[in-house]
């Protein structure tokens, strides 16, 4: 059984420490995790469970609760139903948020269980169903197109995956003008072939993605 390295990242100590909100519940969790035979690292300044080196679990904590996040969620079977999106547009981490260890306890057997099959679908590399088509085009940038050609060319060169965040980021505003706006501001950085969470400062130390670096320089 994998156990917390006595001398490890300093962050992850800290994570547990007992005067923390939900440090009773997150150290639950913890245990709960170890037991599997993950290793127990520190990324993205959380906690962060992996098998041969591939990432199966995040801990997380928030103001009003704390999360078990399953990397590939999506896959597992979830006979309990008790899997959640972490967003209306999250295609495939699932999470479990938790506010009382009397929870985590009665649960303890089927987080177990859905562990042990989350890392099986790592080591399976399993995959969920392939996503339904792009949203559409809001009408706002089909206009956009016209009067600027160039951009076009540039977003359809773009990955599909790009593609599509730009899109839900443009379709997730109710008001036209917002859309327009948001179209605007994104513009600069459709021409240069980058994508909505793509680091355009050069700071970040997880290119292509931000990760928030450009704030510490």
């Amino acid at each position: 059984m994998a156990t917390p390295p006595p001398y490890g990242h300093p962050d992850l100590e800290a994570f547990f420490d007992p005067a923390k909100p939900w440090s009773a519940e997150l150290s639950r969790l913890r245990a709960i995790v170890l037991a599997s035979g993950l290793d127990e690292t520190w990324k993205w300044r959380t906690p962060c469970y992996t098998d041969a080196d591939r990432n199966v679990i995040l801990l997380g904590r928030f103001k009003t609760n704390c999360t078990l996040t399953f990397f590939r969620g999506a896959v597992l079977s979830d006979p309990h139903g008790i899997l959640l999106k972490p967003g209306a547009n999250t295609r495939v981490p699932r999470l479990l948020r938790f506010t009382g260890t009397e929870e985590i306890d009665r649960l303890a057997p089927i987080l177990r269980a859905y562990i042990e099959e989350a890392i099986a679908a790592e080591r399976a590399d399993l995959k969920p169903e392939r996503r339904s088509a792009s949203p559409e085009l809001p009408a706002e940038l089909t206009a956009r197109f016209t009067a600027q050609p160039a951009l076009e060319r540039s977003f359809a060169a773009l990955t599909p995956g790009r593609r599509r965040a730009y899109l839900l980021h443009f379709s997730g505003a109710k008001q036209s003008a917002t859309r327009t706006a948001r179209i605007e501001r994104c513009a600069p950085r459709i021409l240069a072939g980058k994508g909505l969470n793509d680091c355009i400062c050069g700071h970040s130390r997880r290119m292509p993605t931000c990760d928030g670096s450009h704030k510490y320089h």
